[in-house]
């Protein structure tokens, strides 16, 4: 099965263009914001979109659910796509979605720019930030016994090829039909996370692994191949009889799980240097220290 990426930020109209990228790639499968779709019905998992929560939306939508992943993975063994479309806010979320359903990394990417101007990204953007406006790519009918309660219209969408008034052949000689649902989350506008809510998830990280005195010299920033990835580079204060060729992967591992988890952001790249205190750990627990800090 080969795995192809829809990567845009939030709200760029990547939904709403979907089954037309998918229909112009001959994708069968698409997976977008925790759903699989296939022939235009929801087949698998549940939508980030139902979430109270913008944090447990993007929990969702990344597949950090194993009940989700299992549904997802056992739908796609029974289908046996040629081709799956995934959609992701960056290459390295997509690339975080590949790996949580045990998937192949996207054999290539499309980027909204390649299929939208300037001017409709912008207006999708207005619609998603100044009106809550999410798109789902599939027909309203077919999503109302998933969605009770939530608001949802129907959208009908034409698209025509560039430099032709003919539209693009369709499934069903019909048009692309999508829905417009307004999730909870959407009400509370935009989240954000200040700089001391990440140095408290790194030294919560930290304080979680054992050997580990204390985290220091911390700096971290956003990486420019994507607008939820981060840059993380810290000094890590062990004490006194412990290896830091065993404590640094744990070390690693703690920050990366609190931070991806807590935020939804992904951990690109984590530098951690190594400094020994010389200070007894308090718990007791000491190992014989092989001094190597390569």
């Amino acid at each position: 099965m080969e795995v192809i990426a829809f990567v845009g930020p939030s709200g760029t109209g990547k939904s709403y263009r979907a089954l037309k990228v998918a229909l112009d790639n001959d994708v069968q499968c698409i997976i977008d914001d925790g759903i699989l779709i296939y022939n235009n019905r929801l087949v698998a998992g549940s939508s980030a979109k139902k979430e109270s929560s913008r944090l447990k939306a993007v929990r969702r939508a990344i597949f950090q659910d194993k009940k989700q992943v299992e549904s997802v993975r056992n739908k796609l063994e029974a289908i046996q796509p040629k081709r799956l479309m995934i959609l992701g806010t960056s290459e390295n979320m997509v690339k975080k979605i590949t790996k949580a359903l045990g998937l192949s990394d996207p054999a290539r990417y499309i980027h909204i720019e390649d299929v939208a101007t300037t001017k409709e990204i912008e207006r999708a953007q207005y619609a998603r930030l100044k009106e809550g406006k999410h798109i789902i790519p599939v027909p309203t009918m077919e999503l109302k016994p998933h969605f009770k309660g939530y608001i949802i219209d129907p959208l009908k969408s034409i698209f025509r090829r560039r430099g032709s008034q003919t539209h693009i052949a369709q499934i069903g000689d019909a048009d692309f039909e999508n829905s417009v649902v307004r999730p909870a989350f959407s009400f509370y506008g935009r989240l954000t996370f200040s700089d001391a809510v990440i140095l408290s998830l790194i030294r919560n990280g930290l304080e979680k692994v054992p050997g580990v005195a204390s985290g220091a010299d911390i700096h971290f920033r956003k990486s420019k191949s994507g607008p939820n990835s981060l840059q993380i580079q810290v000094e890590v204060n062990l004490y006194k009889g412990y290896n830091p060729r065993e404590i640094m992967p744990k070390a690693q591992k703690a920050i990366k799980f609190e931070v991806e988890y807590m935020t939804g952001m992904t951990v690109e790249r984590m530098t951690l240097e190594p400094n020994m205190t010389g200070l007894q750990d308090p718990k007791g627990n000491r190992r014989m220290v092989r001094r190597i800090l390569q």
